[in-house]
């Protein structure tokens, strides 16, 4: 009967620590805000944390199991505007999802070996997998360019991606990033690789960017 109530308190914590770490920014959120906002005693948070440290890399463990399952995109197959369209829409989901992550990225980077170093391989599989729909769409015939281009195009992607709420904010640091922001990132990586689109992949491109961006 104990054993319940306990994983219970573990998971209340998981997730306080992350909406107050997506709503105040991380170095702005402390172990007693988190008890303070759960109406639990510090005690009882370092009973399942020792610290905020351990909470940001259980928060890590969870979102690398989920971008590592969007990331696996199968390879050795066409791909069209649709595939990478729809890639780019779970991929900034998951980004949002988790923004701090993001938003507080570098900070997170200079204090936290485990996010150093598996941040690091996360971006590498992204560039895999960007590559490989890009590579896709060229033997499809809807896409030209080459193992050069194809390569620039796929670390851009991930740059733009990677940033964009950092960009977002930078434009309006007094009011929230919200939601639409996500479909802006989108579109904005997809216009990246427009100019490469052949035949019908363009005019797809054209009727999604339009309902990204509501005209």
């Amino acid at each position: 009967m104990d054993r319940k109530p306990k994983r219970r308190t573990r998971e209340r914590i998981f997730e306080t620590s992350l909406r107050l770490f997506n709503q105040f920014g991380e170095p702005n959120v402390t172990t007693t805000v988190i008890s303070d906002e759960m109406n639990i005693s510090p005690g009882n948070l370092y009973y399942h944390f020792r610290n905020k440290d351990e909470i940001i890399e259980e928060i890590f463990r969870v979102f690398e199991r989920e971008i590592e399952e969007i990331l696996a995109t199968p390879g050795g197959r066409t791909s069209d505007v649709e595939d990478i369209w729809l890639f780019l829409h779970v991929l900034f989901e998951l980004i949002w999802k988790y923004r701090f992550l993001y938003r507080d990225l570098n900070d997170l980077l200079s204090r936290n070996r485990i996010v150093e170093t598996h941040f690091r391989r996360i971006l590498e599989h992204a560039v895999r997998t960007a590559a490989l729909l890009c590579k896709g769409m060229v033997t499809a015939g809807q896409m030209r360019a080459s193992r050069r281009e194809i390569d620039a195009l796929a670390t851009n992607m991930v740059v733009l991606s990677t940033y964009w709420l950092s960009y977002e904010y930078v434009l309006e640091p007094r009011n929230p990033v919200e939601g639409p922001a996500l479909g802006r990132g989108v579109y904005q990586v997809m216009a990246m690789l427009a100019p490469h689109f052949q035949g019908d992949a363009r005019a797809l491109f054209e009727k999604l960017a339009g309902q990204y961006l509501g005209e």
